[in-house]
């Protein structure tokens, strides 16, 4: 595969992703807490839900990359799963390190965490692209599967964790009346 093609593809997914992602954080109340949009937007402040603002977009760049490049590329799911994966974990360690040592959150430093983890996750999957890295793409697949599953589930049945918790509201889940 031409590897310029690759990088190129990588770039576009980067901004994409960035694009999306940011306009997931209001989709949620633009579309009046529908139901629907719940599942793959942010419906709080909490990690959890700023989670789905990287998962979604990049597996639509999954999706829209299979036919672009992803045919020709043996371990293109693989690589893109990984990068997923290393972009929420950079954002989870990120945060809670960073809220450990200063000891409240910054708005400015989670907005960047967010871009800096789009790059790291595109950035590895690139990498791997470029590889000879060998990987089960039915493994790759069923994780994504299982995560998208949890981003669903958890956006309506809440577990009581701190990961999920909103640290404005100091709830869970789907708050309502915001604002009112």
């Amino acid at each position: 595969m031409d590897k310029i093609r690759i990088k190129n593809y990588q770039i576009a997914s980067f901004i994409f992703v960035s694009i999306l992602g940011t306009l997931l954080h209001f989709t949620y109340k633009f579309f009046g807490e529908n139901i629907f949009v719940a599942s793959f937007s942010a419906v709080n402040e909490s990690v959890w839900e700023h989670l789905k603002l990287l998962f979604f977009p990049m597996v639509l760049t999954i999706i829209i990359g299979y036919f672009y490049i992803g045919k020709n590329v043996s371990n293109f799911l693989c690589s893109k799963a990984l990068g997923i994966i290393s972009a929420m974990l950079f954002i989870i360690i990120f945060f809670y390190t960073y809220i450990e040592i200063i000891g409240k959150s910054i708005v400015f430093i989670d907005i960047a965490s967010f871009f800096v983890a789009v790059i790291l996750g595109e950035y590895l999957a690139y990498k791997l692209m470029m590889s000879d890295f060998k990987c089960n793409n039915i493994i790759a697949i069923t994780i994504l599967i299982i995560i998208l599953m949890c981003f669903v589930v958890f956006t309506y049945c809440t577990p009581k964790i701190e990961i999920f918790r909103d640290p404005v509201f100091n709830q869970y889940g789907i708050i309502k009346d915001i604002g009112n």
